[in-house]
Formats: C-alpha cells, structure tokens, sequence
C-alpha cells in the first residue's frame, strides 16, 4: 500500500514547522534524536514542547545551537571562497551527509533537497552551486532541519510527499545582503512552478529551507490526494500572526481499490504506474528519456501513441516502479521532459518468481530468465543481446538462435 504525507501550509512552511508536524504525528522524538546523532554533527541541542497557536494545540522543534539563539526558520547564504570562516559551502555539507551513518535514502534526499537550495542560491546570485556558502550559523540549524525533515518521512515509511499551495507573505527581511523583499530570492526561485497564494499576510511565511525541502521532495502538489487518513501532526511556528501560525501534515494510505480475486495463488504486491502525457517535446529527447527512467528506478517505461484535442499528436509517458520510486520518477519527468503535470495510480499485481541462470547450450553459455509456479517452470527466455551477438558471430539468423535457445533451455532445465 503507498503511504502518503500530505502538507497543509496555510501559515507558511519552515525546517522546524515540518519536524514539529512529523513528530506530532507519530515521529518517536527520540528516535529522531538517536537517528540525527548519525550525522556527527555537534553544537546543537533538539527540544520538543507543546505550544497554544490561535487555539490549535501543536508541536514545537527547536534547534537550540550552542552559544546563540535560533533565527527563526531562514537559511541565509553568502558567496566567497570555501575556505572563509564561519561558513561551509555545498561541498562540505555533502561530505557530512556522506560520511554520516544515515540511512542511505535518507543520506539521499537530504543531498537532493541542498543541491537543490544551492541551484537555486546560485541562480540569485550569478555564481555556481559549488561557490555557495552557507553562514556557519544557519548551516548547522539547516543541516539538522533538512535531515530531521527526512528521517522523519523514512521513520513514518512515507512512500510519496504533496503538498498544498503555499503563501507568499510580504514585506522585507533583513538579511546578510542587506533588506530585501519577500519571498526571498531564493524562495521565489524554489517555488517556481508550485502553486503558491498571497493570503495578505505582510511576513516571511517560507523559508528558503521550508521550500526546499517541500518542493524537492513533493512527489505532487496542490489539491489532496485521495487517501484514508491515519494521523494528523500540527507543526508550530516562531512568530504570532493573525492566522494559527501551523503546518499540519495527513499521513495515510493511497486509496487503492482491492482486487475481487488473485489470478494466481502468487503473492501480490503493489506496483505504481506513472503516465504524463506529452505533445509538445522533440522526438529525439525520448530514447534518453527513457534511459533515465529505467536507471532511476523504473521497472518498466514505454511511449503510446496518441491524438489529442484539436486532433494534435501527442505521446502518452507511461513508467511502472515501486511505491518508494514515485517522487524521484516524478521529478525525472519533470527536469526532463517539457511536461508540467504526471500523474499515478496504484495497481496490485500478482508475480512469478523468476530468477537469471547460465546454461551450457550448443551455442555456448547463454544467460536465461526463468519463471517458476510452484516450483513448476513457466517460461525459460534466453537474453536477446546474447542471442543477437550468437547469430552475428556465426552468421545465423536470430530467429533461428532464440528458438533453438529457448527449446535447449528448457530441455536442460526439465532434466536438472
């Protein structure tokens, strides 16, 4: 079953908003704590407390860092050269996650939500990601958040994150570059192409590493997706505004229709197809398209042929992947593809068990995918490229080398 998190941010979305919500829908805070330790990383101390936000009960997370307050929620960034004190730069914060004893998702989208913030630092300020530098400060707070935010999702098993349209705010900040408007440059560049809303409130309602993690991670974004409901965590904010100044996060299952009967007495498991239709992209794009697809983790990815409105061709995307593979396919498609919408539907499937043997054949060794049901053999196919390279090699026609194979094949696995 696909395990959602979905993200309601009426009041904004900031590092310790989405911890405080994780926890208070059923993130053990210890367990946080024992998990954050991994990263090796000191001069910071988490507290958990319970605090009142416009009548909503919810759950405050504080990075509490060694020798000075918290800056409520912002990541602010510097340009110089890696080796200027009191900052650390994209590089070394990689290195950190690289080294830690995180678990390797984790290890993985944490990398992704930086590489993504510093995209888009480098974007503001005409330099490259690498030149990026992060004030000590708030990289030891982001670091945290970032990861904290992460472990969470893995923690709860959340297979896909959405969330919904997020407010802009208003007004100035001041910040390392002096006062500047919001949303900050980097948040105006991270949420391009999310939907976002202005609700009038004239304050920093997202913080850089808030729309990082959101939109780096988000598997979708706008309206709730279908889903039973399991828990509902509120994540509380630092300042008093005039709305409950919370995020709330529902976690649950997708709705998934159960089938009326197994076609098999295999096991089933549930398998995601993800489709984006497409009508406006160069034909040469899609065989590296679907390359990435297949290395991103996609079990299978085809193009079906179709005719749009106005009677316009157009190229239905369809990929199958695992529950946990959503979100990275999802964001393939979108960095590769001029789609702006994909969309998924969870389907059970029975499998046989297959498995790949080598076989000594009049033609040599050739490797051979072998199904089995209840141990009974199904289907024994040989590889293509090697059947291929086999006919080549000896000036046969392929048609000829895969039927003999297959009939071998099968011949030598009925007398094993």
């Amino acid at each position: 079953m696909l395990k959602l998190a979905y993200f309601d941010c009426p009041s904004g979305a900031s590092g310790d908003m989405i911890l405080g919500a994780l926890v208070d829908a059923g993130v053990p805070f210890e367990a946080l704590e024992r998990e954050l330790a991994g990263l090796g990383v000191d001069g910071y101390r988490l507290e958990r407390s319970e605090v009142m936000k416009g009548g909503f009960r919810a759950t405050k997370v504080d990075v509490h860092l060694a020798g000075c307050d918290r800056d409520p929620g912002a990541l602010y960034s510097g340009i110089g050269p890696h080796d200027s004190a009191g900052h650390r730069g994209l590089g070394e914060i990689l290195g950190i996650l690289e080294r830690s004893q995180l678990a390797p998702r984790v290890r993985e989208m944490a990398s992704r939500v930086f590489r993504r913030l510093a995209d888009a630092e480098a974007r503001v300020h005409g330099t490259t990601p690498e030149r990026v530098q992060f004030h000590d400060v708030g990289a030891i707070d982001a670091i945290v958040d970032v990861t904290g935010a992460c472990i969470g999702l893995h923690l709860l098993g959340i297979d896909a994150v959405h969330f919904g349209a997020l407010p802009v705010g208003g007004g100035f900040v001041n910040g390392p570059h002096g006062r500047i408007p919001i949303p900050g440059p980097a948040t105006a560049e991270l949420l391009k192409g999310f939907p976002t809303l202005d609700t009038g409130i004239r304050r920093e309602l997202v913080t850089p590493t808030g729309a990082a993690i959101l939109t780096t991670l988000a598997a979708g974004a706008g309206a709730m997706p279908a889903m039973r409901v399991t828990a509902v965590g509120y994540g509380a904010g630092t300042m008093e505004l005039e709305t409950p100044n919370v995020l709330r996060v529902f976690v649950g299952e997708a709705a998934v229709p159960a089938p009326t009967a197994t076609p098999t007495e295999t096991p089933t498991e549930t398998i995601i197809q993800v489709e984006t239709t497409i009508d406006d992209m160069s034909p040469q794009l899609y065989e590296p398209l679907l390359e990435r697809l297949l290395e991103g983790g996609a079990l299978d990815a085809w193009l079906t042929p179709v005719i749009m409105k106005r009677s316009r061709p157009g190229v239905v995307l369809t990929a199958l992947c695992e529950p946990g593979r959503v979100a990275d396919l999802s964001r393939l498609l979108f960095e590769e593809s001029s789609t702006i919408g994909v969309r998924w539907t969870a389907y059970q499937r029975a499998r046989l068990d297959r498995e790949m043997v080598r076989l000594d054949t009049a033609y040599g060794p050739v490797t051979f995918k072998v199904s089995r049901l209840d141990r009974r053999v199904i289907t024994v196919t040989p590889e293509f490229e090697e059947i291929r390279r086999i006919a080549r090699d000896r000036g046969l026609a392929v048609r000829e080398v895969l039927e003999q194979a297959r009939t071998e094949g099968r011949r030598l696995l009925s007398s094993s």
